[in-house]
């Protein structure tokens, strides 16, 4: 059932969250740091809806109402009344953790706390709360309104409920669920990737393949849909650099490095198709 949502973040994750929550019936308040990002997260927004309806996915009737659904604002103040909170800002812990301890104080007593990291644990994020029984991973996948999945995420101190609650949603606003039982960093999809992207980078970096080839080797050999570094691009080269970091800070271990490829990209600003520029030219 349709209740009030938050979303944190209104970039390419938090802008997809709230699309397909509202497309759902969801009563939407997106909420991010200044006017010129709500701008680009609604302007992203209405033009995935406007694809879909060209496609004959959604009524052309619909796109108006969806958008109607989804309340722009600076103000963290307006998650006070949601049911269900998902953040979805950069992967950098100390800023999950001012988010976290401002809802702690803000939102209602029965409210799911989510976060839609990709690699940092949850029990991590929860520690800053008095209520860390409320808080679980909600890991969509990008892009939000094409992709199926979501990883349901339990820190240490989830509760039951918490996670049959966030269930709810994420199969309500469309998606399929699996459950990560225990919140290593970078659950399973990004612990599984992260290995797989630092071999395909290094095989790039030394020369034995182009990245093109190597996305082909994946999507014909293997039946990805799209290859590794493609999809990189699409993430974002940063997002995933820190994430890869978290992991092997938590970890220890050597496969999880980031390789100095994929640093000095970043440094360079070559982050993917956000910059123009990755693995691939946009």
């Amino acid at each position: 059932m349709a209740g009030r949502l938050a979303v944190i973040g209104s970039g390419l994750m938090g802008s997809g969250i709230a699309q397909v929550s509202a497309q759902a019936g969801w009563q939407v308040t997106m909420r991010d740091v200044d006017d010129a990002s709500l701008g680009r997260g609604m302007s992203a927004i209405k033009d995935s809806l406007s694809r879909f309806a060209a496609k004959g996915r959604i009524a052309a009737d619909d796109v108006e109402a969806v958008l109607a659904r989804i309340t722009p604002t600076t103000d963290l103040d307006a998650a006070a009344e949601a049911d269900v909170v998902v953040e979805a800002i950069f992967e950098k812990v100390e800023a999950k953790h001012e988010v976290f301890k401002a809802l702690d104080k803000i939102c209602k007593a029965d409210a799911v706390l989510g976060t839609n990291t990709s690699a940092i644990p949850i029990t991590q994020i929860a520690a800053v709360t008095a209520r860390p029984e409320s808080v679980v991973g909600i890991h969509f996948f990008s892009p939000v309104p094409m992709m199926k999945l979501v990883e349901l995420v339990r820190g240490y101190q989830t509760s039951d409920a918490t996670l049959a609650a966030a269930r709810d949603y994420a199969e309500g606003v469309g998606k399929t669920c699996v459950e990560v039982k225990r919140d290593v960093a970078g659950f399973v999809s990004n612990r599984l990737f992260s290995a797989l992207l630092g071999e395909a980078i290094q095989l790039v970096e030394s020369g034995v393949v182009s990245a093109e080839d190597l996305d082909t080797v994946m999507k014909l050999g293997f039946g990805h849909a799209m290859g590794p570094l493609a999809t990189l691009d699409l993430t974002g080269l940063d997002v995933m650099l820190n994430a890869m970091g978290n992991i092997h800070r938590d970890t220890g271990d050597a496969k999880f490095f980031p390789p100095e490829l994929l640093q000095r990209m970043v440094t360079a600003g070559d982050l993917g198709r956000k910059t123009g520029r990755g693995f691939y030219q946009h």
